[in-house]
């Protein structure tokens, strides 16, 4: 029982850490991208305001809209929440390690992803529909690629599971530096600009209908429904840049509970690093023609596949 108690604890502790940090982390993001570009930016609490003025405003909802479009946020954000339990971010083992692997938390990114298209289609909105579309065609290259990537790391560590994966490169240390490592990175790094939909792949910014992708799905939600969709979308941001640090930056994570202090310490050094990484990545490139973002993901594709046969190869 004390240990089904702990589980639990251990659970709300780091799912609470996620959905706190995330809209501090695009803050952060959005700061050092004005440093960047000479411009004085955003506070950095600005998000932490946008999103509590709009969880305070009612809704305004299409008379075309049906039951999937009142429920796509609960299950948008549902399946990002289940999605930051399985990475292990402060301790070595994930809350819900042993109860879904790298193939599950694909597969719960889908299901948001299809939860979120659907809704856009839903009310009839052109733009909706335009979003939609758009979104599914990115995600027909870049999931294979993540998947590719997460085969890569899991033909390492001998599993699917992102506890054993991280704890094998913690137990390698430097040994565990090989090219289908740096391979992953690189996908995986392409992968992340593209989920998240930042420069170049897409602009979270923007608001010109005819080139945006996830913001066209969100144009018909108002109110509360509309802060629940932003805020899990940078709890997705979050969790992604957390699969990276444990994959491949995984040092620093507690194996005891006197450790937890120092791994918190650890963490945010590394978000405040790939933080950094994206700013310079954003401030640096041009947002690519969308005709031109399969040939990045196709490039993240690549890069994946040959990290898996450079792997089978070593072996």
């Amino acid at each position: 029982m004390n240990e089904v108690l702990a589980s639990v604890g251990v659970s709300f502790a780091q799912l609470g850490l996620l959905v706190a940090l995330a809209p501090g982390l695009s803050g952060l993001i959005k700061r050092m991208k004005a440093v960047l570009q000479g411009r004085k930016g955003p506070p950095l609490l600005q998000s932490y305001f946008d999103l509590v003025k709009l969880l305070r405003k009612d809704a305004v909802v299409s008379e075309h809209a049906t039951v999937i479009f009142r429920w796509a946020p609960a299950v948008y954000a549902g399946c990002f929440a289940t999605a930051a339990l399985l990475v292990p971010v402060l301790w070595w083992r994930a809350p819900l390690a042993g109860w879904g692997d790298a193939i599950a938390l694909v597969g719960l990114f889908a299901l948001a992803r299809f939860a979120l298209a659907l809704a856009g289609l839903d009310t009839g909105s052109a733009f909706g529909g335009m979003g939609s579309s758009r979104e599914v065609a990115v995600a027909a290259l870049a999931e294979p690629a993540l998947l590719l990537a997460l085969f890569a790391v899991a033909r390492r560590s001998g599993g699917t599971d992102l506890s054993s994966a991280s704890g094998f490169f913690v137990a390698q240390g430097v040994a565990a530096v090989a090219p289908s490592q740096l391979l992953a990175l690189a996908a995986m790094v392409i992968v992340v600009i593209a989920e998240t939909g930042r420069v170049p792949a897409d602009n979270p910014d923007t608001h010109l209908e005819l080139t945006m992708i996830h913001e066209g799905m969100l144009l018909e939600y108002s109110g509360r429904p509309l802060g629940i969709l932003l805020w899990a979308s940078l709890l997705k941001q979050i969790v992604l840049f957390s699969l990276v640090a444990a994959l491949f930056f995984p040092f620093g994570i507690a194996a005891a509970p006197s450790e937890i202090p120092a791994a918190l310490g650890g963490f945010a050094l590394k978000l405040i690093v790939l933080a950094l990484l994206m700013s310079l990545v954003e401030s640096s490139s041009a947002k690519l023609r969308i005709l031109r973002v399969p040939e990045l993901l196709g490039a993240a594709c690549a890069l994946a596949m040959l990290a898996l046969v450079a792997e089978v190869v070593v072996r």
